[in-house]
């Protein structure tokens, strides 16, 4: 009878997990073809023991569970079990022992289960003998192979709670439905066959919710919040792909489950909770949760086998730290187990695998002789990790943020209710969720979406600025913009899904999986992922080959290979994220909200999960052998993330309304969050100005070593190792910026922008930096780098007006309450100089300062013993770009650096033949400082500047005093100004931030929002709460210290002084500074079009021998400068940090005197007609100072300093010569200048 076989197999499962069954009576149930069974207990210790989680059960019941077999159609209908209310309610295991047991106690335990096992075995194949001849073996075992495959599993209701702390997580599913459908994904009664070897299911869920709420002391909720998730239905398709008939394990699993729309809320109270299941969640993942306690140790090789034994490995390298560690502790060069790499979450996910998709071990005993012997041959071959691939699917997805508040009922004793109100919506499109997975040599996970936007709602902080009534456009609720729209892209975000009719499965074809390392790197680059999302992109890669190339065989062969087998193999870990196009405006309403979510999620702090471990070096250290290092030498494993971000543009608006007074302390962590509501009604202004960046390209990337601990212990305990192992222990950071550009732009009421005024042109720039891993290991090297950072800057360039400068102002001062905004400063006329109107000249032009410097290279280095600093600058150009006579655009010459300035001293040079400036020419400033870290070393050897700066030539032309002297003329115009008084003020008044410095929060009670917080019980030990909120009155300035207020500016200043003192005494100072030259002409000198661009000297020389008009020019040469510090030998200024100094300051301690020299130093001046007159000949001059301390007898507990100063001068011939054409020439100028600015 098919009873004899069926009957054994659906109480194996039933009884494996519920308490207190009579096999008996659920035998005679079951041939009845019915079973109801009422309020049963799951037993949670066979969850907790198969599942291996870090949580335990508090309860799990079952309401109802029904069992319908239609013995007479079991091969056309589907065996249906359906469960009526389960609830189950988890919690994290009480200091996480039962996580990791020892290999002998998981020997123990699997072996009384193998005794319990072959115990029951011998009675369930008494109970399985055939009764009818008829019924072959191979028939049974094809009839109980569609029974399986066609089991149909309805929940109904199913609760799922998880508590921590105060939180409660709880899910609720009203349906879920599991069934077999065909090849067109409807239901059906199907098997595998040899001709289409493949298995559909569908399981269908109906309305989840999602609630996450907070309980007091007692554990009792006292005021529910909205739910997370409402209502929300989705399905799951699985797709198995068998070899053969005979295939216990499917080849080939693919899991998608596909939502078409997802609405999750979170409140302000719910906020941190929802950080805190999310840090469970990542813990999860790196298996920081459960880790190995102090001092506690297992057995490598036993654990990698009970790995191994359930098939993992889906994760990444994290989980496979304990595993391949094998190939270091057979090398004898790792000297123990990292305690905090443990097996990851995805890993235990992996080990069902074969459970889920294949049958029971103890099935076997019901199928007869003959197939129990065709199983165990199957068994003895070597099996193959299935292909695995698991993808979520979601439509549209939204995300908004809720502020609550309490309200009271009309009645004095009725209960308080929570009132929220939307801020923020995030809007979601096109979501992927891809892995792929081939046990532990390969994985793969994709994430991607196709677009997103971010808006802002109703009013934030009493502001209410966008409220059903203020009549706004859309476009401006909306500041974040990233990607494209489902209507444009189309659907590829389901690209070869199963829910994709275009892919493989739907067509009757076997896919095909690129598990190469090398050929997916090919195909899935940056430009596949954002022509297939347009938003973000992420592909994570993990893999796990030989020295070959190819991927290892079997991993169950591993254990059992050769030390030097293992050795050869090579994993590598990439991350890639790139961000496509977007637009992000941080406008007053996006700004508040932002902060306000962030000062909300700080509210509530929770203990973390891991904690940092201690600085323990183990002194019992293995210098590795040869071989090893070779073996080092060759490959190191390393973690690479690469983040690239596309057309990045970021639009900073004028402040039209500013509350940072009461958000940014919070996230300083200076302060409490005060309960604030203003309640200004709020009118948009416009224009509004504001500031536009463009990035073209933003690429980042990070590399550390994937095992450093490990790695850093071998390293650190050589003598003498190599660069390549020196580079490998730090952990690289490269920052590129492609096309950086910004300008100022406006907003019109109409909701467009003007044309972008440019202020800085695209530039590029680069940063490198490293950090070293463990440096607690490297406390004897004290010549290696702890950190190091080099920034690069090719070309950078800076032009503005006056005006536009003036809105600059204006734009920083409404974000930083420095001065009121109004109409006195942002008015039309400002406006309108710097906006013009498109094919429109304008009347005055008004002068452009541009600025640009060049070749920056800056390098900061540390060690344990010094702080090191060098750079070098290229050059420096400053010009004005003034309206010519004839329309033409003047170019005129201000500061020019590096410029030959050695023979400007005299006259001569205007009557030699001068040579442009070389591309050779050498740098502006080059720099090294070096400073001790400790006052120990600094005893020893102090500080040390080595300065070189070329010559410098400088034009005080009188188009700069145009520049500076301008103010926007004040124009009536009403509607500006009405504008500007009717909106919430830019910044706040310097009276009402006094008022704020005095008392904080004093605004009385009744106009405060309340926060939900504050009416919580105090939460359970575990939990840091900071989230209660009430009016702080404690004055600002009582709470500094006595110190700070009793200390005189006589008393800081001679602190000062004191510390200064303790730097110089023993600097080394290495000074250079070429002569400086300096033009000052009575009009101005604009630079000839023969003459190159910005060459000062050259555009003075032009006009002093071609003009007859050239007008008087008074010309300063500073002289040469020159200081050394006594006993010190001239260097390179440019030194390779860190350096040693050839004589350091040891026996004195003090590197004074110095040697100050000073040299051509001139004044004269240039008149038409190629006169020049001298006013003051060259001269220059050397001189000694010396400086010595003595500490003074003090009556307080400070000691203080006398100080003895020495200055020796010899000075050279001072000559002076004054003309009466100098005076007419020169000082009028100068008189008329001074004339001509304005008074305040």
């Amino acid at each position: 009878m098919l009873e004899s076989y069926v009957t054994p197999i659906l109480m194996s499962y039933v009884n494996r997990y519920i308490k207190n069954l009579k096999p008996s009576d659920l035998q005679l149930s079951l041939w009845g073809g019915d079973v109801v069974l009422s309020k049963l207990e799951l037993k949670l210790d066979v969850l907790e023991q198969e599942l291996k989680l870090p949580f335990t059960f508090l309860s799990g019941h079952i309401h109802e569970l029904r069992i319908h077999v239609p013995w007479t159609k079991l091969g056309s209908e589907p065996v249906v079990i359906t469960i009526n209310t389960m609830e189950c309610i988890l919690k994290l295991k009480d200091g996480l022992q039962d996580d990791h047991e020892s290999c002998g106690s998981s020997s123990t335990n699997r072996s009384a289960t193998e005794n319990t096992k072959s115990s029951v075995k011998p009675r369930r194949i008494q109970q399985a003998t055939p009764t009818d001849p008829d019924l072959p073996p191979g028939y049974v075992q094809s009839l109980i192979r569609r029974v399986v495959n066609n089991v149909n599993i309805v929940i109904n209701n199913l609760i799922l709670k998880y508590v921590e702390d105060d939180i409660v997580l709880s899910v609720n599913i009203t349906s879920a439905e599991c069934y077999t459908v065909d090849e067109f994904w409807d239901r059906a009664f199907m098997d595998i066959s040899a001709t289409d070897l493949v298995l559909r299911k569908v399981i269908n869920f109906s309305d989840c919710t999602v609630c996450l709420d907070k309980r007091n002391a007692s554990g009792k909720i006292e005021f529910y919040q909205d739910p997370l998730l409402y209502k929300c239905s989705f399905r799951t398709r699985l797709h198995f792909t068998y070899d053969n008939l005979n295939s216990k394990m499917p080849s080939v699993i693919k899991i998608h489950t596909l939502v078409e729309s997802l609405k999750l809320s979170i409140t302000d109270q719910q906020l941190p909770m929802f950080i805190r299941i999310m840090q469970l969640g990542v813990a999860l993942y790196y298996g920081e949760i459960g880790s190995f306690k102090d001092g506690e140790t297992e057995d490598l090789n036993c654990h990698t086998k009970d790995i191994l034994g359930s098939i993992p490995g889906s994760e990444g390298e994290i989980s496979r730290d304990i595993q391949y560690l094998n190939q270091y502790k057979a090398q004898e060069f790792y000297a123990q187990q990292d305690d905090e790499q443990s097996q990851g979450w995805v890993s235990w996910a992996w080990s069902f695998v074969p459970a889920i998709v294949s049958y029971d071990d103890g099935e076997d005993d019901y199928l007869g002789n003959e197939t129990i012997t065709t199983l165990h041959q199957q068994k003895s071959q070597t099996l193959k990790d299935p292909i695995v691939s698991v993808g979520f699917y979601c439509t549209k997805a939204t995300v908004t943020f809720k502020l609550t508040e309490m309200q009271a009922e009309s009645s004095y004793y009725s209960p308080q209710k929570v009132k929220s109100k939307e801020v923020i919506c995030w809007e979601q499109e096109g979501t992927t969720v891809e892995a792929l997975m081939m046990g532990d040599p390969f994985f793969d996970c994709q994430i991607g979406f196709v677009g997103c936007r971010a808006m802002c709602l109703k009013g934030i902080m009493g502001v209410k600025d966008f409220e059903e009534n203020t009549n706004r456009y859309e476009a401006e609720a909306c500041f974040f913009i990233c990607g494209e729209n489902l209507s444009t892209k189309g659907l590829t975000y389901l690209t070869n899904s199963l829910f994709d009719y275009r892919s493989p499965e739907n067509n009757g074809i076997r896919a095909e999986f690129i598990l190469n390392a090398a050929h997916h790197k090919e195909t899935y680059t940056e430009i596949a992922g954002m022509q297939r999302f347009g938003a973000f992109y992420m592909d994570y890669l993990y893999t796990m080959e030989s020295s070959s190339g190819k991927a290892p065989g079997n991993q169950h062969d591993l254990p059992s290979a050769k030390s030097e087998d293992v050795g050869n193999i090579q994993e590598k870990s990439t991350k890639s994220l790139v961000v496509g196009p977007l637009d992000l405006r941080l406008d007053s309403s996006a700004v508040h909200r932002i902060l306000k979510m962030i000062v909300c999620a700080l509210e509530h702090e929770y203990e973390p999960y891991s904690k940092i471990k201690s600085d323990f070096v183990d002194k019992n250290t293995t210098i590795p052998n040869a071989e090893e290092v070779a073996s080092l030498e060759e490959y190191i494993p390393t973690r690479l993330t690469c983040v690239t971000i596309l057309k990045c543009t970021v639009t900073v608006f004028m402040a039209e309304f500013n509350l940072l007074g009461h958000l940014l302390p919070v996230i300083m962590g200076e302060k409490n969050s005060s309960n604030f509501m203003n309640a200004t009604n709020f009118q948009p202004l416009r224009p509004l100005p504001s500031i536009q960046i463009l990035v073209d390209k933003i690429n980042l990337e990070h590399s550390m070593p994937m095992y450093a601990e490990q790695l850093v212990h071998a390293v650190s305990s050589l003598s003498q190792p190599s660069d390549n192992l020196l580079h490998n222990c730090y952990a690289h950071c490269y920052l590129k910026i492609f096309g950086f550009q910004a300008g100022l732009t406006s907003l019109d009421c109409k909701g467009t922008y003007c044309l972008p005024v440019p202020l800085i042109p695209s530039f590029s720039i680069a940063i490198y930096g490293k950090l070293l891993k463990l440096p607690m290991y490297w406390t004897k090297r004290t010549q290696v780098p702890l950190n190091e950072c080099i920034f690069e800057l090719p070309n950078l360039t800076i032009q503005a007006t006056r005006a536009q400068t003036l809105l600059l102002q204006a734009i920083y001062q409404s974000w930083s309450y420095t001065g009121g905004i109004g109409s006195s400063v942002v008015n039309e006329t400002l406006m309108t100089d710097i906006f013009q109107t498109s094919g429109v000249k304008s009347k005055n032009p008004l002068p452009t300062l541009e600025g640009s410097i060049q070749n920056v290279e800056l390098k900061y280095c540390s060690t344990s013993l010094v702080k090191c600093a060098s750079g070098t600058v290229g050059s420096i150009k400053i010009c004005a770009k003034a309206p010519g006579e004839d329309g033409k655009e003047k170019l005129i010459p201000l500061i020019q650096g590096p410029s030959d300035t050695k023979d400007l001293h005299s006259r001569k040079w205007l009557n030699e033949s001068r040579k442009p400036e070389s591309l050779l020419a050498p740098d502006l400033i080059a720099f090294t400082m070096q400073i001790p870290q400790s006052v120990d070393y600094c005893h020893n050897s102090g500080a040390v500047l080595l300065v070189n700066v070329q010559g410098i030539a400088a034009s005080i032309d009188p188009v700069l005093y145009t520049w500076l002297i301008y103010q926007p003329q004040k124009r009536s115009s009403r509607h500006i100004q009405q504008q500007a008084m009717g909106a919430v003020p830019h910044v706040m008044p310097v009276t009402r931030k006094k008022e704020d410095e005095v008392s904080v929060g004093s605004m009385p009670l009744a106009k405060q929002q309340s926060n939900q917080a504050s009416e919580y019980a105090s939460s359970p030990v575990k939990t840091k709460t900071v989230t209660e909120s009430r009016p702080l009155s404690i004055p600002v300035k009582a709470m500094m210290s006595t110190n700070e207020t009793c200390k005189s500016p006589e008393e800081r200043m001679k602190e000062f002084i004191g510390i200064v003192w303790n730097a110089v005494k023993r600097l080394t100072l290495q000074l250079e500074v070429q002569s400086c030259c300096v033009f000052i002409p009575n009009d101005s000198l604009p630079s000839p079009s023969t003459i190159v661009s910005g060459d000062i000297p050259g555009t003075v020389r032009s006009w002093y021998h071609g003009q007859t008009n050239m007008p008087g020019t008074l010309v300063l040469c500073l002289p040469q400068i020159k200081v050394i510090s006594a006993g010190h030998k001239y260097m390179e200024p440019l030194q390779e940090i860190p350096f040693v100094i050839l004589r350091p300051i040891l026996e004195e301690g003090n590197a004074f005197p110095w040697t100050i020299s000073l040299y051509h130093f001139s004044i004269y001046t240039l008149l038409g007609h190629q006169v020049t007159l001298g006013l003051v000949q060259p001269m220059g001059c050397t001189s000694t100072l010396a400086v010595t301390s003595q500490k003074l007898l003090s009556v307080g507990p400070e000691s203080r300093h006398s100080f003895v100063v020495c200055l020796h001068v010899d000075l050279e011939s001072l000559e002076i010569k004054c003309s009466n054409s100098q005076q007419l020439a020169s000082p009028f100028s100068f008189s008329n200048m001074i004339y001509d600015m304005p008074y305040p």
